[in-house]
């Protein structure tokens, strides 16, 4: 299985890109800016759309991808999220004012995409691919997901403050890659709070409820570009000082966009 990190900044800047991760060329998890930097031939090999949540910087790329390809469609692009975020995106995105309801166009009965909603704990089969729905706790309806094609789960939180429910499951799976956000640094912790992101602080009360023995490589993802050198330099420093645990220590990682996993 290989996954390819197309976007992972919580903002836009010269050499950032919103969330997005493309997997083996077909599964499309979250569609936030990075997508923009596929070809055309690469959107049309995506046939499943997993989005996390509603926010903008998941789904900005979404109505244009589909416009950039829909002529050459064959089947529609399955979109599959919970049903909130489904409801959004009907609500706000596809709805003939920001952008055409490409659910009902060229026809309802033919449409270039259909939404698929998933609840928490789902298990999906997508062309080999195993990918499990898993709770994340965020201002809307949240989910993250983890996915198998080879040896180990590579896993995405979403967008999620404190979530005791993602680490019962995690604890569970055997884990190749986590990716975890972390918004804000500590200057900010009380606006991630409310926001309901993660800071330093936060991430390393998180990480402690991993299972001791297991160990795997932990890539932080979602940093705003302003204080993305100032949350890594805070993440090293606790983790020297007061490290997260045997399981993880200086094993941590900044996620960046280009980069690929192979499982």
């Amino acid at each position: 299985m290989r996954v390819r990190v197309l976007g992972c900044s919580g903002a836009i800047a010269k050499d950032c890109r919103t969330t997005s991760f493309l997997i083996d060329g077909d599964v499309l998890i979250d569609a936030g800016t990075g997508v923009g930097d596929l070809t055309l031939t690469e959107m049309r090999g995506i046939k499943h759309v997993l989005l996390t949540h509603s926010h903008l910087d998941h789904v900005a790329a979404l109505p244009l991808m589909v416009d950039a390809i829909a002529s050459q469609l064959s089947e529609p692009i399955r979109i599959s999220a919970l049903p909130g975020t489904i409801a959004a995106l009907k609500a706000h995105i596809f709805n003939n004012v920001i952008w055409p309801d490409f659910s009902r166009i060229p026809s309802p009965q033919a449409p270039f995409i259909t939404f698929h909603e998933l609840q928490i704990g789902q298990v999906l089969e997508l062309n080999g691919k195993r990918v499990e729905v898993l709770p994340a706790v965020h201002t809307v309806p949240a989910c993250g997901y983890a996915v198998t094609g080879g040896q180990g789960a590579w896993i995405f939180t979403g967008d999620t403050e404190r979530n005791p429910a993602f680490w019962r499951r995690i604890n569970q799976l055997e884990v190749a890659a986590l990716v975890i956000e972390t918004a804000f640094s500590n200057r900010e912790q009380d606006l991630a709070h409310r926001s309901l992101h993660l800071s330093p602080l936060a991430l390393a009360e998180e990480l402690d409820c991993i299972d001791k023995g297991k160990r795997f490589p932990i890539f932080i993802t979602h940093t705003k570009p302003a204080e993305t050198e100032l949350i890594m330099t805070e993440i090293q420093r606790f983790d020297q000082t007061q490290p997260f645990g045997p399981n993880v220590a200086h094993d941590i990682r900044w996620l960046r966009a280009g980069q690929e996993f192979l499982l």
